[in-house]
């Protein structure tokens, strides 16, 4: 069997009712802090204790070209991923500056540019080739570049296992991955192209119809039987790599934040392929990408935050973390209604 068919960790009930049991006698009425309250019974259970915390967090953003970007599906020339991987390394990009900010583990893995990076002590060199195919004409992958990008995603959560990190947030990276994640948003929904694709880096509305036409393209030529054929004809190395993170993090007992439209459309495929990973997510903010409110849907997520964000590389996911910080932080240090000497209702 396929190590990612293999089964994830179950969340702990006990430490989930032991948790709903403190929210009910903290000093504020039942349910007023929302969110808070249902995300710090959440990592109760992911955590298997009644005191959570996301103290360490580990980051890994995986960075690869596309083949389809020859198609003019994005504003940007491709030589910027490799030069954004860069960046990140020198802690020039946002989520540098976040990862900073959160004092979390920070790594850059990088698939697959088109061109070659050097070494860096930030960067995971682990190129499987330089970007994929055109899927417009041929397969994105082979299996076999599949299966690799699959398990350097295990690689990077089997990274933050060793750290001891309680969170795992992942980002992505890679002119022309809009059209991929859209692409794979398509097939996996059973919807039209036009009906999910979006600006990415800014491409003008006069262009969207050609970025559709790609896709259907590509999905008339493979016509994928299944999720895995889906992702090996039309995805792309870090969203695979994404993929396989978000599955190996569930088989760890890793909770997993989920960024923007790009990283929810590897989560899409990561539930397709093993459902039970879904347990083991949470999402962090509903992006301006048109179609990510479609994909959340069908992943019944509730994201945390709408700020009108579309940057990706984990930025979202990020900003978000500071919540869940302060989830637990409220769910631990409060003072209970006996503690304090408060009555109750």
């Amino acid at each position: 069997m396929s190590w990612w068919k293999q089964p994830t960790q179950p969340l702990n009930p006990i430490a989930q009712q032991n948790a709903t049991a403190r929210q009910q006698v903290l000093t504020k009425p039942p349910g007023s802090l929302g969110q808070l309250e249902s995300l710090a019974i959440q990592l109760a259970a992911m955590q298997e204790r009644e005191a959570p915390c996301c103290d360490q967090i580990h980051i890994s953003i995986f960075a690869a070209d596309h083949g389809i970007a020859a198609k003019g599906v994005s504003a940007f020339p491709q030589a910027v991923t490799t030069e954004m991987v860069k960046n990140c390394a020198a802690g020039g990009a946002a989520i540098s500056v976040l990862a900073r900010q959160l004092n979390a583990h920070f790594e850059v893995v990088n698939l697959g540019t088109l061109f070659e990076v050097a070494p860096h002590a930030q960067i995971v060199d682990a190129r499987i080739a330089a970007g994929t195919a055109d899927f417009s004409e041929h397969a994105a992958m082979t299996a076999e570049q599949l299966e690799q990008a699959l398990e350097q995603g295990r690689q990077a959560a089997l990274r933050a296992k060793a750290a001891q990190c309680q969170l795992f947030i992942g980002g992505e990276m890679g002119i022309g991955n809009t059209t991929s994640a859209s692409a794979l948003v398509a097939q996996q929904l059973n919807v039209a192209a036009i009906d999910v694709v979006g600006p990415g880096t800014g491409l003008a509305a006069d262009q969207l119809p050609a970025k559709a036409q790609w896709i259907e393209q590509a999905r008339a030529l493979h016509q994928p039987a299944n999720a895995y054929e889906t992702l090996r004809c039309l995805g792309g190395f870090e969203i695979a790599g994404l993929t396989g993170a978000y599955i190996a993090c569930a088989q760890q007992g890793i909770t997993v934040l989920v960024d923007g439209f790009i990283s929810t459309a590897a989560a899409l495929m990561a539930t397709a392929l093993n459902s039970e990973c879904r347990d083991w997510m949470l999402f962090s903010h509903q992006s301006a990408e048109p179609a990510h409110q479609a994909v959340l849907q069908a992943l019944d997520a509730q994201p945390l935050l709408s700020l009108g964000m579309r940057l990706g590389e984990g930025s979202g996911a990020a900003v978000a973390a500071t919540l869940l910080r302060s989830a637990c932080a409220l769910h631990n240090g409060m003072a209970t209604f006996e503690q304090a000497g408060v009555s109750e209702s």
